[in-house]
């Protein structure tokens, strides 16, 4: 079984993917860590993130792959190419600098034909942004997760505290609605609700609650 997951940033994807996928025995693939993956490395090339052919060019450079380290051996972590990249993709540079590498189509397109050969194997809980929509519409399963900007913006906060960086909730709010219009308008894979996905607001409920609700839609599929 092939199952999406989509949703604005901070809605519980990543999370509620996570434990799904650990519940099923499926493998789990997180598509905006790729395009955080890539962020980074533009960011480290100091290459212009608001040009068209950089970003593309080191989405075609490099590949990023999931894989667990004697480290690390019950999560998997996050590399392009060779690098273990997993603890700078959240940090505040990359989350407000994402989504204009993310919007680049031929860097979506790069990444998509990754996030396709991922799946082929099956058995895969998917989620991003586009997955219903255009990376994978066959999928057996499609969910849409969405919550309040508040929500949202405190999850978030929550987050980036676990790691170490100061955050100013206001400022994490502003920002996130600034994400959701570039997000919702591009003009390539905009983040929309698949046709036939089950809708699923987040907003007060508990990580259990949604990944009940989720196991249920999945179990009735």
């Amino acid at each position: 079984m092939i199952i999406a997951i989509d949703g604005p940033a901070a809605s519980g994807k990543s999370t509620i993917a996570r434990e799904v996928a650990k519940k099923l025995n499926y493998k789990y693939v997180s598509t905006g860590a790729m395009y955080r993956a890539v962020t980074y490395r533009v960011l480290k090339e100091k290459a212009d993130v608001h040009d068209d052919v950089a970003p593309a060019a080191i989405a075609k450079r490099f590949k990023v792959t999931f894989k667990k380290t004697k480290e690390h051996p019950t999560a998997e972590r996050v590399f392009i190419d060779s690098q273990d990249v997993t603890d700078f993709l959240f940090s505040p540079r990359v989350d407000s600098t994402v989504s204009f590498v993310a919007k680049n189509p031929d860097v979506r397109d790069q990444l998509v034909s990754q996030q396709r050969q991922l799946s082929k194997q099956g058995d895969v809980v998917m989620e991003g942004r586009d997955i219903g929509t255009v990376v994978l519409p066959q999928a057996d399963v499609k969910i849409f997760l969405t919550a309040s900007a508040k929500e949202r913006a405190r999850r978030r906060k929550e987050e980036l505290e676990k790691k170490g960086h100061v955050c100013d909730e206001q400022r994490l709010k502003r920002e996130l609605i600034y994400r959701d219009k570039i997000d919702t308008t591009r003009r390539v894979s905009p983040l929309t609700k698949a046709c036939g996905a089950f809708l699923i607001d987040t907003t007060g409920k508990t990580i259990e609650e949604v990944i009940e609700t989720v196991m249920k839609i999945v179990k009735g599929a």
